[in-house]
């Protein structure tokens, strides 16, 4: 009996692992016969505050006039890349708003509310869309991956970004984000 219940179970959620131009594609057969695919993305987040030409500027200012201080929040377009390096090949583009959401003295998190936007590859003309909290003193951070257009229609999944690069005296950054999202 319990090996007539394994045998069903790997049956109903058997995983498949391949590769398709490089990303790492998962296929998981569910019961019933519906099958999802697990994606996994991988590129580079640049966060401009300085300089002649901004991604990133502040639309909403806290009561204390400090650009760290609860409330303030960016309105954002910066560039999704493949490589570190800000001239690498553009993939994408993060567009959407990030606000200051914690008042506590020994916590920076932020409320990001942001699309990525690939405008190359596979995925060109598709969206992912993220919904979450940042604690940006974190190593490594956890955001929902709350929804998606085209490909990533109806996606789920998670996205986890890593601060690689950050100048403290403009505010700018480097994120490196891994995306692990479902497809339509």
């Amino acid at each position: 009996m319990s090996s007539f219940l394994y045998y069903s179970i790997f049956i109903l959620y058997s995983t498949f692992l391949y590769s398709i131009d490089g990303v790492l594609i998962r296929q998981f057969v569910r019961s019933g016969g519906k099958t999802e695919n697990l994606s996994h993305l991988h590129f580079f987040f640049h966060d401009i505050l300085g300089g002649k030409n901004p991604t990133s500027v502040r639309i909403i200012g806290p009561p204390n006039g400090t650009a760290a201080g609860f409330g303030s929040t960016m309105m954002i377009d910066n560039a999704l890349t493949e490589e570190q390096d800000r001239a690498s090949k553009l993939i994408g583009r993060a567009q959407g708003f990030y606000s200051v959401a914690s008042q506590q003295a020994d916590e920076f998190a932020l409320l990001m509310v942001m699309n990525f936007v690939f405008v190359e590859g596979k995925y060109k003309g598709s969206s992912i869309s993220i919904l979450g909290r940042n604690p940006v003193l974190n190593d490594v951070r956890e955001m929902p991956v709350v929804g998606g257009t085209g490909q990533f229609r109806f996606a789920r999944g998670y996205a986890l970004a890593h601060t690689v690069w950050f100048d403290a005296n403009t505010g700018d950054a480097i994120v490196e984000y891994n995306v692990y999202v479902s497809e339509s």
